[in-house]
């Protein structure tokens, strides 16, 4: 694949200067750029420029999404709130969640914030690794549209629903787990789709129980329901699918009942053969540390454990044994003098926003 490097700088101006012409106030842009650009410094393409213009511009312009977020407190105690998003940008109304989360935690120890009515909210890392930032454990997870088959099922019931957890280290990085409960993500199957790959067999079932590899034919079948994701340890319960089943199943009830939220197949985003808001539901814990033995003492026992971990026995053929977050940091070593990798499809959209909202004074470099 052709890719062509941006600079942060122009990218990050740029995509915030397009977040603002689309109606999106200046600190809620600012907000919704830093959750973007953020996946592209850990490597996490899916959910970077690539999805852009589809994910957040397509479904402003759609109605289905407001450019100006309604943050509502629902209700409050010291420790838990219940928030409702009225369907504004996700990625705002997760920072102001995960913030409110830890501000209680600094307070009384703990912190939980429930929202309803929200939209896509980006990579949940970003809010993990804002707890700690803060020296608190930072938990979040959010459900989706239905993606992924109960397991002995093959209809799309539950969303890829991530399960995300940020510890604070005294490495160069914390250690954050941020990854779906499904075998792979629907935006992963996107990036395969714009590069015109093949998904891996394995990941996708068909109601027949076959197993689909068109990456466009995927995307169209899991919208009508033909096609549903394997959940994380595969199909069956051979390979302990069950087990990504059921976390699937927690991030769902965390994300809906606690704030009497949408669930399932309420998360569609058509009624009557239209579309409509997604209402997701997303949560937000923090822990402080210093609740316990202190911070510092967490970040070294925390360190210390993952220092060990990539220090045992490596298996034949491998160099390196990595903990979590580990990765992610390294492409931004790499990529921080780089810039973000843009590919030809996403080069296209970019030039495409760029001319709607005569945004002349950026010119890519990918342009000739």
């Amino acid at each position: 694949m052709n890719y062509v490097y941006v600079d942060w700088e122009t990218m990050e101006s740029f995509v915030n200067d397009v977040f603002r012409g689309y109606g999106i106030p200046a600190e809620d842009a600012r907000i919704c750029t830093d959750v973007l650009i953020e996946s592209d410094r850990r490597g996490i393409e899916s959910h970077g420029v690539n999805r852009f213009k589809p994910i957040y511009l397509d479904r402003i312009k759609a109605g289905i999404q407001k450019p100006i977020t309604e943050f509502e407190l629902v209700r409050q105690t010291d420790t838990t709130a219940v928030v409702d998003g009225h369907d504004g940008m996700g990625q705002v109304v997760g920072y102001r969640s995960m913030q409110l989360a830890i501000n209680k935690a600094k307070k009384h120890g703990m912190g939980m914030v429930a929202v309803r009515n929200s939209t896509h909210y980006g990579i949940a890392g970003y809010y993990a690794s804002m707890a700690t930032e803060a020296g608190c454990i930072g938990i979040t997870g959010t459900n989706a549209r239905p993606s992924i088959a109960p397991t002995f099922g093959v209809e799309n019931m539950l969303g890829t629903n991530p399960l995300t957890f940020g510890l604070p280290t005294d490495e160069d990085f914390p250690f954050l787990l941020d990854c779906a409960t499904s075998i792979t993500q629907r935006g992963k199957i996107e990036y395969y789709a714009r590069l015109g790959k093949d998904t891996p067999a394995g990941m996708v079932i068909g109601r027949d129980g076959s197993a689909l590899t068109d990456s466009e034919s995927i995307l169209i079948r899991l919208n009508d329901g033909s096609a549903a994701l394997a959940p994380l340890g595969g199909i069956g319960d051979e390979l302990a699918g069950y087990k990504g089943y059921g976390y699937a199943t927690v991030v769902e009830i965390l994300s809906a009942a606690l704030q009497a939220g949408n669930y399932l197949k309420m998360l569609t985003g058509i009624h009557d053969g239209k579309k409509v808001p997604y209402h997701l539901g997303h949560f937000f814990i923090a822990i402080d540390t210093e609740a316990f033995m202190g911070l510092e003492s967490f970040r070294k026992t925390a360190g210390d454990i993952l220092r060990q971990l990539r220090a045992a026995q490596l298996a034949p053929g491998y160099d390196c044994i990595y903990t979590a977050g580990e990765k992610e940091h390294l492409v931004w070593l790499e990529r921080k003098d780089k810039g973000v990798p843009v590919s030809e499809g996403v080069q296209k959209e970019l030039i495409a926003v760029r001319d709607e909202l005569k945004l002349y004074q950026y010119r890519f470099p990918f342009e000739r």
